[in-house]
Order: C-alpha cells, then sequence, then structure tokens
C-alpha cells in the first residue's frame, strides 16, 4: 500500500450506517425496523428481484413480524425522477414512515431518494449535489441483492433527471441509510453476467478511489482491501454463482469499496459513465464502467507510470519493478473482463462517433474529473472514449 505522508490533513466523514453483514443477516430486519420507529414499511425494489423471490422472502420476514409492508416494484434499470414520485405517492397513500431497499445500486438509490423527498420540498431533481438536502431523510434500510454499487454504505443517490434525461447524483449525510442488510444469500441467485458487470463496478470504485488525487489512509485502506477480495473472488462468483465464500468475499469487497469512495470521489471512469446512461443511450452503469476501466487506466497510467502498482499486487500481480507493475495492473484487468464475458466495446452498448462530443461535454461537468491522477481535457475524454470504441 502507499506509504503515509505524515503532513497530510484529511477528513472521513461519519459513515451514518449500521452494518450488519453475514448470511442469515436477513432475519434481524423486523428488530432493526422496531429500532428505528418504523410502524409500516414501504419496500422499493424491482420486477427482477420480485421474480427471484427475494422481494417476497423479505415481505414475508417483515409480515411475520406483524410489520406492515407495502410494495413499490416498478424501479427501471436507469431509475429517475419520475419513478422516485410515484414511490413517494405510494408512501404517503399507505402512510409509511419507513423505507426499506431491496436490490441492486438502482433500486437502494430509489429507496434514499424516496426517502429524502419525504421530507424535503418537491422535486427531488433541486438537490442535485452535495449537502443540498435541507432535511434529514426518513429512516431507510438498505438490503443488496448485488455486489456492486456500494449503495447501501454510500451516501449519493443517483437517478436520472427526466425532464432533462441526464443522471444526477444527490450527496451528502443525510443520504445515508441508517442500516445495511448486507446478506451474502440474497446475491447466490444473481445471473452470472449482472455479477460481472456489478462486480466490476465494484473493481472500479475501487481502483479510481485508492488512485485519485483524493488519497487518503482510511479510504486507502478500505479500498486496497475491496481490490483484494474481488480480484480473488469475482471470476469464480461469475462462473459459480452458487459458491458461497466468493458471495460472501464478492459482497464484503463492494460494501468496502462503497464506503471508501465517499470521501475520495471517483474519477475518469465514472465522470462518463454518468451521461453513458443518460438520454437514449441507458448504457448500464456497471457495464460501462467494466469496458472503460483499462482504457482510463492506460490513460492515466501515461502520465503517471507507477500509478498501478499497487493495484497490481492488490490484483494478485507480482512484478518487482514498479513501471512493469502498472502496465501489469492493467493487463489484469483486461484479462479480468475478458473471463467474465463483459464486451469488448462501447459500441456495442449503442456509443456512436457522433454522440462521443455530448458525452465527453456532460462528464467535464462532473467533480469526478477535477480528483483524476492524470489532468485531462474534453479532447481526452472524446480520445478514451473512441479507443473504447
Amino acid at each position: 500500500m502507499k506509504s503515509i505522508e505524515h503532513q497530510q490533513s484529511f477528513t472521513f466523514p461519519a459513515i451514518g450506517v449500521e452494518v450488519l453483514f453475514g448470511f442469515g443477516v436477513l432475519a434481524r430486519l423486523p428488530e432493526k425496523v422496531a429500532e428505528w420507529g418504523g410502524k409500516r414499511v414501504l419496500l422499493v425494489t424491482d420486477k427482477g428481484v420480485r421474480a427471484a423471490g427475494v422481494t417476497d422472502q423479505v415481505a414475508e420476514t417483515l409480515r411475520s413480524a406483524r410489520i406492515p409492508c407495502v410494495v413499490f416494484d416498478e424501479t427501471p434499470q436507469d431509475s429517475g425522477s419520475k419513478t422516485v414520485e410515484r414511490a413517494l405517492q405510494l408512501l404517503k397513500e399507505a402512510a409509511c414512515d419507513l423505507v426499506v431497499g431491496v436490490g441492486g445500486g438502482s433500486s437502494l438509490d430509489t429507496a434514499k431518494a424516496v426517502a429524502c423527498g419525504a421530507t424535503n420540498p418537491p422535486p427531488i431533481t433541486q438537490y442535485a449535489g452535495l449537502n443540498k438536502l435541507r432535511n434529514p431523510g426518513l429512516p431507510v434500510i438498505a438490503i443488496p441483492t448485488t455486489a456492486g454499487t456500494g449503495s447501501e454504505v454510500s451516501y449519493w443517490a443517483v437517478l436520472t433527471d427526466d425532464e432533462t434525461q441526464v443522471k444526477i447524483g444527490i450527496g451528502g449525510v443525510r443520504v445515508f441509510p441508517r442500516v445495511a442488510l448486507a446478506d451474502p444469500a440474497l446475491t447466490l441467485s444473481l445471473p452470472p453476467f449482472l455479477t460481472a458487470t456489478t462486480g466490476m463496478d465494484a473493481l472500479t470504485h475501487a481502483i479510481e478511489s485508492y488512485t485519485n488525487t483524493s488519497y487518503q489512509p482510511i479510504s486507502a485502506a478500505l479500498t486496497y482491501r475491496a481490490m483484494e477480495l474481488i480480484g480473488e473472488f469475482l471470476v469464480r462468483a461469475v462462473h459459480n454463482g452458487a459458491d458461497r465464500e466468493a458471495r460472501y468475499g464478492m459482497l464484503l469487497g463492494s460494501l468496502l469499496a462503497g464506503m471508501g469512495m465517499n470521501p475520495t470521489r471517483l474519477g475518469i471512469v465514472h465522470a462518463l459513465a454518468m451521461p453513458l446512461g443518460s438520454w437514449q443511450l441507458k448504457i448500464a452503469h456497471g457495464t460501462g464502467n467494466a469496458v472503460l476501466l483499462p482504457h482510463v487506466m492506460a490513460f492515466n497510467q501515461e502520465g503517471t507510470p507507477t500509478l498501478y502498482a499497487d493495484v497490481a499486487r492488490a490484483l494478485g500481480v507480482e512484478e518487482a519493478d514498479p513501471v512493469a507493475a502498472s502496465r501489469a495492473a492493467i493487463a489484469r484487468v483486461r484479462a479480468i473482463n475478458r473471463e467474465i464475458g463483459i464486451p469488448q466495446g462501447l459500441g456495442a452498448l449503442g456509443l456512436t462517433e457522433a454522440l462521443i462530443p455530448q458525452v465527453c461535454a456532460e462528464a467535464m461537468k462532473s467533480g469526478n474529473i477535477a480528483v483524476n491522477p492524470r489532468p485531462c481535457t474534453q479532447a481526452d475524454l472524446e480520445a478514451i472514449c473512441r479507443k473504447a470504441l
């Protein structure tokens, strides 16, 4: 790991989330609802999670404890402001006082946005940015079913502004869930491709947080361990979804990366991922990140040749020479992509040459650009996207 800089000052925001982790922790959901004074729960999820039987399992856990539960399962792959409005209306009609999010990042971010929308004046989109919410939201209990976004411990809620069709992030300590129930058993039914793309999202969180200019030792400790876990278990989890050790390791790695990125932000990959998921493109976040990651690493490595030496070690690659190790880290990420079936280019996902300037102009507005380890211009982003086509 990087050495500690003894003159560095840094801030690590308090993680306002109680984490319950391990096989079987779902059973503690009623206890946590009661602790936060919940009398009637809005369960925010999506139809895929419901079809897999997970939604009914969570709802039954509540109902068996005599906690009324209303299910909103209309969360799409890329949730938006109109979805939040519909869920908010249901919450108010049913007089719910606590929100449980069950699913991947879209469902968890929707749950967090709904909880914030319940206590802050509309529209929810006016709070895009950091620390713009006026009031704390309703309590949220986040239950991830993917090992990817880390949304269960993140103080960001990402959604599309349906008026502009641009993805936005609502951030700050008031967005944190109160409780994260991270039960690896709920990830066992996740299909291989979703395991692959969400896992690469988590790896991107870890790598970008660890290597950007906002580096600090607490985040570094979390994200380095996340890289180790994901490097060891992602391929196993994709090829054998029933591998309980791999599912445990992946969910833990995703959670650690989610914690680590809160104070540091990320980098070019995530700056580009937001507009790639906007407008008519709607490229799935994890898939876009996976395709872009090695291209962005190659760009950054040109400016800082030894940048990824630690990443190589965390991913199990032994190279004594730091420059060689940095290059080996990029090669290892490319190899993981191949091993788990990630598409080879963004062109196959819908990006065209004509759309690249629009995507990159929007990406330049991201706060992730400022912390990228190598300074970049819009022209640099356009060149990266062309290489990733």
